[in-house]
């Protein structure tokens, strides 16, 4: 064996695909008297190295019958090789050498990964197309920190790891691998042997495409060059105050909202919703859209929830640049974009995140820790530095390269509670002995200071259940640093009142009221959202009690009051169109038919609702203000009807006035005390004919009288519509 040739036992490893360090063996390397080249070929019966000074094919030697190449140069020094490859059928084609190029991912790259600080981590883990030392490819970085050997593997290579071994960096767990001559477009997985010995096969976790579904694997895709054209509205939404400005949220789930029953019952691509749902929104006068998860993920019927794929935007719809396509077009209608973000938990598939290199990665090992009993699913480890790099790059990334407005962070209380659905024994105290998960704490701030310091307008919301303090303060005070928390008492209490029968809701007064008892202790956000359609639930609509008219009624009569109610909204798609049925995650939402007056009634309402709120300043600038609310009377609890002030705060005679009567029964000369004279224009009555109810009211509005009545110096003399809510502002004098 000549002295600059590969040892049997590297060759061995290299053929075996369990070669820690293939840089060592493949490539061009200077040995005694010139300069060696390597390589492994499986698919070729011959190669040469093109010779760096006359270009000449130099035939290399095949050390072993399974493809493994060498030649040497005489007083060479080190080059980049280019191989010329002959396969079984005669053909030929070119390559540059995998193993000549530097490291592709710097120290501090590494530092910061490894030290949970990396926020733009999938710029540089994960498939990133590139022009690498003057040559065009893709490089391949992923953590495996357990890892025997990673291989990458795809259509480039025949699915074969022997063929590109990637190399660990140090001790960081790191595995990287330059690719020249490939783009976006190809499709790939990670090849990787755990340390018992065991094969698997792993979606990309950075990967920024994904094949459609049931295929699994990772695609190699970047917007970076995506051209956008929405820089007024970015602008804009940098100099916005989001808690003092209407927000209306018309929550959707992309696969449902509109499918196509003459074309086969597809849902719509991300260019054609774009397009129909701007249209909609608009024209219901909705401030923002929420999306629920747009990243990719295995089971439809998880609605999104179960990610696999956490930086791709599900193919269903299209490829990642239409998904973009999809936000650059709502933002130039002037149409804010939420997206849920599931950083609580992920599925078990066995090509995703779960046990990634063969060891407990991403999750808990304990399953007392890292198993969502609720959901079969995968609690993620918030202690790990790597892992916490994971999911804050995740969430800047969606904000960075999809220009996203807003983070609807689902599951949050699964989050804080070391306990969360576990009964005692099941679970693990932090060090003090507490129940707060300290590392998901963390976390959470830490999103959100970054959210704040980084994305001005940007909001992040909390999906939270609990009374776990501060959700919505800022970080610097003690709290989580969110804009706005669901409010799930609000939803249940209001819910469970309205399905209440009016005969006896007198008995239930104090869950239409008890809100306001803790209404300015957060920045709350009013929600009818997907969880109270689904699982036997019923539909909004048939919640209600009574027969067909008095459902509508209720129903307008929830929607008046909430959007009276200090707090942002969000209603889910198929309650402002009064949905009859359940949703479906595979059916389109129920759209009135032509001639249902009342469906196409409760519809004009919420557009008129949503076009008041953002007209009345005294409905959405002091939501989180106790000085923006004010109780006329909260105790009729005989007649069930509640009335309350609305201020802006621009002056104390700048307020609207609301009266919601909450059953069937029309009340005359119902006399409500107000601040200040003048003359009271009902502004909107969902009573209105228009709307499908019984047009009960009181001709445009009254003059208040000086009586004085509810603690107020004068008063208004009213009939109240049945089952309604009128609004009531001071015409200037």
């Amino acid at each position: 064996m000549k002295s600059w040739n590969a040892s049997k036992g590297d060759i061995a490893a290299i053929l075996a695909s369990d070669h820690r360090d293939p840089f060592a063996i493949l490539g061009c390397h200077e040995v005694k008297g010139g300069a060696v080249v390597r390589a492994f070929l499986p698919d070729a019966v011959a190669a040469a190295v093109l010779h760096p000074a006359s270009g000449a094919a130099v035939d290399m030697e095949k050390r072993d019958p399974s493809g493994f190449f060498e030649a040497f140069f005489k007083d060479a020094k080190w080059f980049r090789p280019t191989l010329r490859l002959t396969h079984e059928d005669a053909t030929s084609r070119d390559v540059v050498d995998l193993y000549s190029f530097a490291p592709w991912l710097g120290e501090q790259d590494l530092y910061f990964h490894g030290e949970g600080s990396h926020l733009r981590a999938y710029e540089r883990l994960g498939a990133q197309p590139t022009v690498h030392e003057g040559v065009s490819g893709v490089a391949f970085a992923v953590w495996a920190p357990t890892a025997r050997r990673v291989s990458l593997v795809g259509d480039f290579n025949a699915w074969d790891g022997r063929r590109h071994l990637m190399r660990v960096r140090g001790n960081s767990g790191v595995w990287e691998l330059f690719v020249p001559g490939i783009g976006a477009g190809e499709v790939y997985k990670y090849e990787i042997r755990s340390a018992e010995g065991k094969m698997l096969l792993k979606a990309d976790p950075y990967g920024q495409c994904a094949e459609p579904r049931p295929k699994s694997a990772s695609v190699v895709w970047t917007t970076r060059n995506y051209e956008w054209h929405d820089q007024a509205w970015l602008e804009q939404r940098a100099k916005r105050q989001p808690q003092r400005e209407p927000m209306s949220i018309y929550e959707v789930h992309l696969g449902s909202w509109r499918r196509l029953p003459d074309d086969g019952n597809r849902s719509l691509s991300y260019r054609e919703a774009a397009v129909q749902l701007a249209d909609y929104v608009t024209e219901m006068g909705y401030t923002h859209v929420e999306l629920m998860p747009i990243a990719e993920h295995p089971f439809g019927g998880s609605w999104g929830y179960q990610v696999t794929d956490f930086f791709a935007p599900t193919r269903r719809f299209g490829w990642p640049d239409e998904f973009a396509w999809f936000i650059d077009y709502m933002h130039q209608r002037g149409i804010g974009v939420i997206l849920d973000w599931v950083p609580a938990h992920f599925p078990r598939d066995a090509y995703a995140l779960a046990q990634f290199d063969g060891s407990h990665l991403y999750e808990h090992a304990d399953p007392r820790q890292g198993e969502h009993k609720d959901w079969g699913t995968l609690v993620f480890n918030y202690s790990r530095a790597e892992v916490r790099t994971f999911l804050l790059s995740n969430a800047v990334f969606w904000l960075d390269r999809y220009h996203i407005d807003g983070l609807r962070v689902d599951a949050v209380a699964s989050m804080l509670y070391l306990d969360y659905s576990r009964n005692a024994g099941e679970w693990v105290p932090n060090e003090f002995g507490g129940r707060e998960n300290l590392h998901a704490v963390s976390l959470l701030k830490r999103l959100n200071e970054v959210v704040t310091a980084e994305f001005p307008g940007v909001v992040t919301i909390a999906e939270e259940s609990t009374s776990w303090p501060g959700v919505s303060r800022p970080v610097w005070t003690g709290g989580l640093g969110f804009t706005f928390k669901w409010n799930m008492g609000w939803m249940h209490d209001s819910l469970k009142y309205m399905q209440t029968d009016p005969i006896f809701r007198r008995y239930h007064h104090d869950k239409l009221t008890f809100s306001l008892l803790y209404a300015f202790t957060e920045n709350f956000m009013l929600v009818l959202s997907h969880d109270e359609v689904v699982h036997l639930k019923k539909s909004l609509l048939t919640k209600m009690p009574g027969d067909d008219w008095q459902q509508f009624a209720n129903l307008r009569t929830l929607f008046g009051y909430m959007w009276a109610h200090p707090g942002k909204k969000l209603m889910f798609m198929g309650g402002d169109t009064g949905q009859r049925t359940e949703w479906n995650h595979d059916a389109t939402v129920q759209w009135p038919l032509e001639g249902d007056e009342r469906a196409l009634g409760l519809q004009r309402l919420v557009r008129d609702l949503n076009r008041l709120y953002r007209e009345q300043p005294a409905l959405h600038r002091l939501d989180h203000e106790s000085a923006g609310f004010q109780w006329v009377d909260c105790n009729d609890v005989d007649h069930s009807v509640v009335t309350f002030l609305r201020f802006s705060g621009d002056s104390p005679a700048d307020y609207v006035l609301v009266v919601c009567n909450f059953t069937p029964m029309p009340r005359h000369d119902y006399r409500v005390g107000v601040p200040g004279a003048g003359f009271h224009r009902e502004i909107l009555n969902t009573d209105s004919v228009f709307y499908g109810g019984s047009n009960v009211g009181n001709d445009g509005g009254q003059e208040a009288q000086p009586v004085a009545t509810h603690g107020q110096p004068w008063s208004l003399s009213l009939d109240l519509p049945p089952l309604g809510v009128m609004f009531f502002r001071v015409d200037p004098t």
